[in-house]
This record gives C-alpha cells, sequence and structure tokens, in this order.
C-alpha cells in the first residue's frame, strides 16, 4: 500500500504569459509523473485553468472539494514564485508537498527556506516521486532533499534513467480541457524522444536536470505519434529535444516508421544544431514529409568570441549552409539569438538584426542573455556582479536581469526592441497598395512588439513607450533603406506615403514609402517636419494604452485559436466561428480600428 494515495500534481505557470501560442504549457512533466504511478496511487488529479490565472482560485476549491494527502509541483525559474504561491494554497489544507523541477534542483537550499516545502525532489523525476509515493519521504529514498535539525540535508543524486523506454508515456488523460479541447487530444502538444544534451553550453540548464543524452527507441517513439495522430485534424507537435537529430540513423528510423505508418498529418517544430542539419541533408525530405514545418537554430551570437565564450559550439559558415539546405527542402527555420552576455557592447550589439537578415532568415527570436541558476554563466555573472535582479518572475529570456561590462539593464532592453526593429523587412507594410491597409500592416506589427515587450513586468507604459521610440531613433539614425519588390499587377503609389510615429508632437519617427518603378523603397527620418506632411500619425502613448489593454490569458486564447486554423485551413469555417465569437476578438478590432481612424489623417487612397 502506497504511503501517499491521493495525488494532486500541478506544473506552476509562468508569471507572465510569452505571447507565443507554441510555448503554451502541455504539462507534459507532470503527466509523466503521474504516469510513473498511476498503478500505485487510488487518485490523482491535476487542476483546472493551470494555463491562466483561474489556477489559483480552482486549485483552493479543488483541495476542498477532494481529500489530498500529496501535492507535487513542478517548477522552472520563471514560474517559482507562482510554485510558492501553490505551495502556501496547499499548505492551509495541510498536503505534503514535493517540488521539483530545474528551479528546485539547481537551488534546494533556497527553496527549503520556504515552510511551505517539506521535500525537494532533485533531477529527474521519475523514479523518485514514484519511491516517494510508495515510502514516504525516507532516507532510503535518493534523491531527495529536506529539512532536517534546523540545516538541508541530501539523501544523494539518483543516477539517471538509463533506459528511458522504461519510462511510462505521459498521462495525458489527466490533463484538464484547454479551449474546449480535451487533455488526451490538445491541438498543440509536447513529444520529447530524447533527453539531455551532448554540449555543455554555459547558459543551457538541461546539464543540471538530464546530464549526459540518451534517445528512445525509435519504436517507443512512434508509438507516442501514433497516440497523438488524427488523421482530419492537423497538430502542432513540438518535439522539445534539447537537441532532436543528435543521432541521425535514429531521426530516420522514426520518419520511415512514421511514413510507413501514415502518422504524417502533423505539424512538427523542433530544435536542433547547424551541424547536425548539415549531417541530417539526406533525410530532410523525410523528415518534411512526416510534417517537420519549422526548425529552431541556437545561433546564439555572430561573434566567435562571444560563442566561444558560451561554450557554443557552433562554425557561423554551417548555420548559412544549414538554413540554406533547410529552405531547399520546404522547412523553415527561426534563429535563437542571445544579447547581453557581459563582455559584449551596445557596437556588438548593433550588428545582431543585420546578420540574422544576411543568413536569410525570415523568424527570428532575440533574447536576452538569462543567467539560470546551475548554469555556468550564472556563476560568471555572480561573480562580476552583473546579475541586476533576483526576482524569478522574470526569468523568461525576454527580460534582462543583467548588464554587461559596457550596457546596464535598460540599454539592453532598448537593444531588444531595437534588434526586433532593425530585423523586420517590413514586407507586410510594403506590399499594400493604399495608406489605410499599409497602416493597418503597421499597427498591427507595433501590436506584436508592445505584446512582447509586456512579458517584462517591471515596464510601465511610459517604459514601453520611450523603449520603442529611442531603438526606432537608432535605426533612423542608421539611414536604413529596405527596398521591395512589387509583384504583377501591383498599383503603383503615384505620390510618396508618410507614416509618423510620435512620441510628442516634437518627437517623431517617419516612415517614407515611395514608389522607384516596380520597386517599393522604405526609408526613416527624424523630426517633426516631415510628420506635419505624414498621411498618419501613430502616437505611441494610444498604441501602448490599446495593447496594455488586453490580459495576456485573453490574448493567447485567441492566438491558440489562431493556430488552429493555421493548422487546418481546410477546417477553417469553424475555426472562425469559435474565433468571432470570442468577445477578445472583437475587443482587438474595436482597439485597431479606434487607433486606424484616430492615426489616419487623409481618407483618400494613394494608390492610382
Amino acid at each position: 500500500m502506497a504511503f501517499f494515495r491521493n495525488i494532486c500534481l500541478v506544473e506552476a505557470p509562468q508569471a507572465v504569459i510569452s505571447p507565443f501560442p507554441r510555448y503554451i504549457s502541455d504539462c507534459i512533466g507532470i503527466c509523466y509523473l503521474a504516469a510513473a504511478v498511476e498503478q500505485d496511487a487510488e487518485s490523482m488529479v491535476i487542476p483546472e485553468n493551470y494555463y491562466n490565472e483561474g489556477l489559483y482560485d480552482s486549485f483552493r476549491a479543488l483541495l476542498k472539494r477532494r481529500k489530498i494527502d500529496l501535492v507535487a509541483i513542478s517548477s522552472m525559474t520563471g514560474c517559482f514564485n507562482n510554485a510558492l504561491r501553490l505551495a502556501e494554497i496547499a499548505k492551509e489544507r495541510d498536503a505534503f508537498v514535493v517540488m521539483g523541477g530545474f528551479h528546485p534542483t539547481a537551488l534546494p537550499e533556497e527553496v527549503l527556506r520556504h515552510r511551505c516545502v517539506d521535500v525537494v525532489a532533485l533531477g529527474e523525476g521519475e523514479a523518485t516521486f514514484r519511491d516517494l509515493v510508495l515510502h514516504g519521504p525516507s532516507k532510503e529514498v535518493p534523491g531527495l532533499a529536506y529539512r532536517e535539525n534546523g540545516g538541508i540535508t541530501s539523501t544523494g543524486p539518483r543516477p539517471i534513467i538509463g533506459d528511458i523506454d522504461s519510462i511510462p508515456y505521459p498521462l495525458r488523460s489527466l490533463r484538464p480541457a484547454r479551449y474546449g479541447e480535451h487533455g488526451t487530444d490538445y491541438s498543440i502538444d509536447t513529444i520529447y524522444t530524447s533527453r539531455g544534451c551532448p554540449w555543455s553550453c554555459s547558459f543551457c540548464a538541461n546539464d543540471t536536470m538530464h546530464k549526459n543524452w540518451r534517445g528512445r527507441s525509435p519504436e517507443n517513439v512512434v508509438e507516442e505519434f501514433a497516440r497523438l495522430h488524427d488523421p482530419k485534424r492537423k497538430k502542432l507537435i513540438k518535439i522539445w529535444d534539447a537537441n532532436f537529430l543528435t543521432n541521425i540513423r535514429r531521426a530516420e528510423a522514426i520518419c520511415d516508421m512514421m511514413i510507413e505508418r501514415g502518422l504524417t498529418n502533423f505539424r512538427i517544430m523542433t530544435e536542433t544544431r547547424a551541424k547536425d542539419l548539415i549531417r541530417a541533408e539526406r533525410i530532410l525530405g523525410k523528415l518534411r514529409k512526416i510534417g517537420l514545418s519549422k526548425v529552431g537554430l541556437g545561433i546564439e551570437s555572430p561573434n566567435t568570441a562571444t560563442l566561444e565564450l558560451m561554450n557554443k559550439k557552433n562554425v557561423l559558415d554551417d548555420v548559412s549552409r544549414a538554413i540554406g539546405l533547410v529552405r531547399e527542402n520546404g522547412i523553415g527555420t527561426e534563429g535563437y539569438f542571445i544579447i547581453g552576455h557581459y563582455t559584449e557592447s551596445v557596437e556588438d550589439t548593433l550588428v545582431y538584426p543585420e546578420f540574422a537578415k544576411n543568413l536569410g532568415l525570415r523568424q527570428v527570436l532575440f533574447m536576452s542573455m538569462t543567467p539560470y541558476p546551475g548554469t555556468k554563466i550564472f556563476d560568471e555573472y555572480k561573480s562580476e556582479n552583473k546579475i541586476t535582479s533576483f526576482d524569478w518572475d522574470l526569468y523568461n529570456n525576454f527580460c534582462p536581469v543583467v548588464s554587461t561590462r559596457s550596457m546596464d539593464t535598460p540599454t539592453l532592453v532598448e537593444m531588444m526592441v531595437y534588434c526586433n526593429v532593425a530585423f523586420c523587412n517590413y514586407s507586410s507594410v510594403l506590399k499594400r497598395d493604399s495608406i489605410g491597409s499599409m497602416l493597418i500592416a503597421m499597427l498591427k506589427d507595433l501590436f506584436q512588439l508592445c505584446f512582447l515587450m509586456r512579458v517584462n513586468k517591471t515596464l510601465s507604459e511610459q517604459n514601453i513607450i520611450d523603449a520603442i521610440y529611442r531603438a526606432f531613433v537608432r535605426y533612423a539614425r542608421r539611414n536604413p533603406e529596405i527596398r521591395y519588390q512589387c509583384g504583377p499587377g501591383g498599383k503603383p503609389l503615384k505620390s510618396p506615403v508618410v507614416v509618423s510615429l510620435q512620441r510628442s508632437p516634437k518627437e517623431a519617427v517617419c516612415f517614407i514609402i515611395e514608389q522607384q518603378g516596380d520597386l517599393r523603397r522604405l526609408s526613416l527620418s527624424l523630426g517633426k517636419e516631415d510628420s506635419l506632411r505624414a498621411g498618419a500619425v501613430i502616437r505611441l502613448d494610444e498604441l501602448v494604452a490599446a495593447s496594455s489593454s488586453f490580459s495576456m490569458d485573453s490574448l493567447m486564447r485567441l492566438l491558440y485559436r489562431n493556430e488552429l486554423i493555421r493548422n487546418n485551413p481546410g477546417r477553417m469555417a469553424g475555426q472562425l466561428v469559435s474565433i468571432t465569437g470570442d468577445p477578445v476578438f472583437w475587443s482587438v478590432l474595436r482597439r485597431l480600428y479606434a487607433l486606424y481612424t484616430r492615426s489616419f489623417k487623409k481618407t483618400s487612397d494613394l494608390a492610382a
């Protein structure tokens, strides 16, 4: 008979939701824990609303409604404050609390200073959790840390699981409904085909948890894909391994089995290294056939010296070649860059967006160097006194919490905005044929930038206004000139179009779009003179206020449903009904329309 019989599992959410549907939690980690004790526990449950602010009320109500003797909380660093909030609620009902995951594994002493946490599970959790459920908190259970005699003691590390095929499939049936989808049938889901990583980048915490790379067998992986496959509805599956293509033969065997079984109605995303993509050249067609649509590449920096300090074994020539190879096979790439290495300056950072453009990337994420506990970078920044905040809510890759030897934290915030501004090719604006449609496209792009900045809870609306304006001023002073080839049938502009981005009546950045034969040319200038002749004026205070009027929870709901349409265009009608029935959809439209009408000075169409 198990020591703990009635179990509640919770994955602590990020403090602020990132506006990317692919990053929404699938609770896979705690579903693995549930599967490990499925035959031992009398009852298990995950609270409703685990992906939004309603989690805490539903968790408290659940504990009042059901008998729960063990609450297991999984926490990343950026989730830790919320994990403590959950633990405190559990203690209101006298439940025993075990906390695990990346952050508790890296800092068990800090976690156990909070009396609401009884035990920390260190490292990979399945075997440790099962022993805890069966035997209770015991010195005979390896992989635990707990308070004893006024201090912290540990039962020692548990060896990593060598045969990861022995780990039961995650118990997805335990997940509550998410946006109307049942736990076994989420349209965005996650599969891990391996654990660990053969590399040891200084900024990555993977080694803290999973150590050496271990791959599941192709048969084991394909069976999990089969459980998720729906021939009538395409799902987005994230293969969220540290590096999916570590073993090319294994990846090819997975492809062959999936193709043979007809398990190809997926849209798959994964992450890997450029050199591994080159090694996988001969199987890229097979990867595309099973549904691989995008590969994330950790490029990190255009600076060879910085890459060496990060222990990032990247060769920049490999990156360019890898991007070309996947493009030839109809697979998209997304480049990941990290700004804010302590050795880099503003001048070093200005190179990032242009470098990304020259690689031919169409999508990038510019992230801030984040010193996660347990990483080498954490120790390096701490020793240089370059960590500016230990508010774990900010540890989400998009909130600078460090300074460099020549850039303070506010400058890093501005440089993150600059990189996004300077990387954009503005094709969504330049391909339009009227000032009205150009304005709508520009507002949409600016909204997305504002949403990304809202992930940083330390920024006020005025901070966001100032950072966006300064980033555009910095970009304009570099005299950018963007050209766009008009397609056949495009209408030439009979006069220049000017849209002014205004911080105040005397401070504006003007976007000037001119027709030159079959090309459109976009340039930027500063000053009031151009804004006076602008066809439209976007006031930054109104833009930021509008973007701040939506909760990130409701925004994610809308973006999630939009992802369903993207994956299944043939079933668009039903999804459109769902989206247009969402009050958030109409609220966004109203805000955009209000901004549009206030920004539009000239109502005449400037196209011939």
